[in-house]
């Protein structure tokens, strides 16, 4: 009987759960699930299969605030019920895995606290992604768990790439550059040899772009430099997150505006980037097809950070060979992707916008000097992929 593989991944809010079947070939998805509201008296589940119809939905009752304890208590009760393969072990995302972890690790006693002494390093992410497996382990501790690290793929870049210019007081206490989004660019890093083999030995640059975004420049498939640096908040602008900012803006805000450290991070993290700028929503979405001029601004503002960064990327690599755009705005937002490559054409890249319009994936022109392409991202199924190496099929 084919074993099942639960993949989690825990926000502050939310909890998705996907299972599936480890087939012999690779993980094959049965369904997946959202609790959303966690927390919170409007809190709902709901699931869907493979190919989207809905199987299962309820929200709690009403003053209910369902924990993550609570959520995944849940969770378990519904894969007992729906029909799929009864799961073998549970990979979980995990945001940091500071110096340690360099590759996905199976959880006990010694490696959660480890894991909790990272806590410090991402706040506003390590405690949620850390009590589902708590709370598994309380329940089910027969069920082996995996970590699988964000912060891993990134592992493989030079000294200098991951150093700030800072004492060694404080960088010795594991103050660096890790980056983030490293199982969606470690996806993309196994899935471009199958579309471009040259490039996928070569000088890559994926851009990673969503509500949380991020470029990595890529050499033979492993982390040369990223975005995103000691958190998820430098780099590139998001959805309402600043990115790169002067540290000296920091400064102003607590001297000259009285901003304590809450104030500063609730600025930083859920005030900023595309809401903050347009005041009008952090969707690119809603921004594109909005006609108000700070909507538009917000736009090219994304897009021109987001093209400042390719160059620096392009310079760590020595030149580049193809740029990848995946994420929510990367697959969808073909504007987005056309202002990013037209600005790139320093770099050889050349748009083929009627590829790009229909969101090919190859959007640049058969003679452009680097290629242009996009890929879909699958975070999950890269867990899936780790759990089964791991743990075995």
């Amino acid at each position: 009987m084919t074993s099942g593989i639960v993949v989690l991944n825990a926000g502050s809010s939310s909890l998705k759960c996907s299972l599936y079947a480890a087939a012999e070939r690779d993980p094959a998805l049965v369904w997946r699930a959202l609790v959303d509201g966690l927390g919170m008296p409007q809190a709902r589940f709901e699931a869907r299969d493979a190919k989207g119809a809905r199987i299962a939905e309820h929200r709690w009752p009403e003053g209910a605030a369902p924990s993550h304890e609570a959520a995944v208590h849940d969770l378990l009760a519904f894969l007992r019920t729906s029909g799929g393969p009864a799961p073998a072990a549970v990979g979980h995302r995990v945001v940091h895995g500071g110096t340690r972890f360099a590759e996905p690790v199976r959880v006990d006693d010694a490696v959660l606290a480890v894991l909790d002494t990272l806590v410090p390093l991402a706040p506003l992410h390590q405690p949620h992604n850390l009590a589902p497996i708590r709370a598994i382990a309380a329940e089910r501790p027969d069920l082996p768990q995996v970590a699988c690290f964000d912060t891993a793929f990134h592992r493989t870049q030079p000294a200098l790439a991951q150093a700030f210019a800072l004492p060694p007081s404080i960088t010795g206490r594991g103050v660096r550059r890790y980056g983030f989004h490293g199982l969606s660019y470690e996806f993309i890093a196994q899935a471009l040899p199958a579309i471009d083999a040259h490039a996928a030995r070569g000088r890559v640059v994926v851009a990673h772009l969503g509500n949380g975004a991020s470029m990595c420049a890529m050499h033979d498939g492993r982390s040369v430099a990223t975005s995103m640096g000691f958190t998820a908040v430098d780099g590139l602008m998001m959805g309402t997150r600043t990115g790169a900012l002067d540290p000296g803006v920091v400064l102003y805000l607590m001297d000259e505006l009285g901003m304590d450290a809450r104030a500063i991070e609730s600025l930083l993290y859920r005030e900023s980037g595309l809401l903050g700028v347009s005041g009008v929503s952090s969707d690119m979405r809603t921004l594109i097809a909005s006609d108000d001029p700070r909507a538009a601004f917000a736009v090219d503002l994304f897009c021109y950070r987001a093209g400042r960064e390719l160059g620096s990327l392009a310079a760590a690599l020595g030149g580049l060979d193809a740029l990848v755009f995946t994420g929510g705005i990367g697959e969808h937002a073909a504007a987005v992707r056309a202002k990013i490559v037209e600005a790139a054409a320093w770099l050889g890249l050349e748009l083929d916008a009627a590829a790009n319009a229909r969101h090919a994936p190859r959007i640049s022109t058969s003679d452009s000097d680097a290629h242009a392409y996009v890929i879909a991202t699958h975070e999950e199924l890269m867990i899936a992929r780790h759990v089964r190496a791991l743990i075995g099929a």
